[in-house]
């Protein structure tokens, strides 16, 4: 059972720059951040029903990271910079910890669009050199559109790159295995928050949606055939357990268990007890039983 960490499990959480928006799209109107910010807000709410600005003119707030050894545990999960949430050290860390690690591979849900992009943009804006990521190794490269050796993107997976929708991303992914999906926030009122002083709320709604989105990495994992689903179970009941203890310390944790569910596995029928009873007599298998077609040939043992 190997420790080291292969993969990187993360989720970014940005507020807007008013500054950068009253220079940018309001030149001459002398508007204040707040102005410029509500000013922009009321524009993309009317064009689009919501108030969220684009990422090119955020920077984040909150990260929180998990990571994950190659057999695909979850051994530990950090919001980068707390309690302090300074942008330039946030991004400082990020990337740091990504080349400390020997570059692991990245896993966002809608992380090709919005979290991997921003922080890009936060390394160009505060003057960080990250060559490892930007390698000029053509269609090997890690930046490649279509790469998932560097960067696992869950949603683009499970659209085949955009060629379909996954209407209800990760809140609807999430739920879908009985796991709590979106808690407290939403994307579109960080902003909000942030103006409320709620530093601490975002990172815990960050720390929830990597939660999330650890759950939908396993059953993805599943799904392309990496990891037996009787190994996933166990997975999400040793993280369950890793969750409780956290619990006791972790106010976001504490509450994410109050909305942790169990998948119900339909390869179980369930008795006239309160508990699942196994499909065939004596069986212990978790998995799609076997048919006679996909049975082994016995006969050549």
């Amino acid at each position: 059972m190997s420790d080291s960490v292969s993969h990187l499990i993360f989720d970014v959480e940005s507020i807007a720059d008013g500054d950068l928006i009253s220079r940018v799209r309001y030149s001459g109107e002398d508007l204040s951040p707040a102005e410029a910010i509500e000013k922009y807000q009321a524009e993309r709410m009317e064009q689009t029903g919501s108030t969220f600005i684009p990422y090119t003119f955020q920077i984040p707030i909150a990260v929180v990271v998990a990571k994950v050894t190659s057999d695909f545990r979850l051994v530990d999960i950090k919001s980068l910079d707390e309690p302090e949430f300074r942008p330039h050290v946030i991004t400082k860390y990020f990337w740091q910890g990504w080349e400390m690690y020997n570059t692991p591979q990245w896993v966002t849900f809608n992380g090709r669009s919005f979290d991997i992009p921003i922080m890009e943009l936060s390394a160009f804006r505060y003057g960080i050199s990250i060559p490892k990521w930007f390698d000029d190794s053509g269609y090997k490269s890690r930046r490649n559109r279509f790469s998932t050796h560097a960067h696992l993107d869950l949603q683009e997976l499970l659209t085949n790159f955009g060629a379909s929708r996954f209407n209800g991303g990760l809140n609807l992914a999430a739920q879908s295995l009985a796991k709590p999906g979106k808690m407290g926030l939403s994307g579109d009122q960080v902003q909000s928050s942030y103006d409320a002083g709620g530093l601490k709320e975002i990172s815990d709604y960050c720390r929830c949606d990597v939660l999330d989105t650890y759950f939908v990495f396993l059953r993805c994992m599943v799904l392309t055939g990496k990891l037996e689903l009787e190994r996933e179970i166990e997975l999400v009941q040793q993280t369950r357990d890793w969750i409780e203890k956290e619990s006791e310390t972790c106010q976001a944790c504490a509450d994410y268990m109050t909305q942790f569910g169990d998948w119900k596995n339909p390869w179980l029928v369930e008795s006239d007890t309160a508990d699942a009873a196994p499909i065939e007599t004596g069986s212990t298998e978790t998995g799609p039983p076997q048919t006679e077609a996909t049975k082994p040939d016995e006969s050549n043992a």
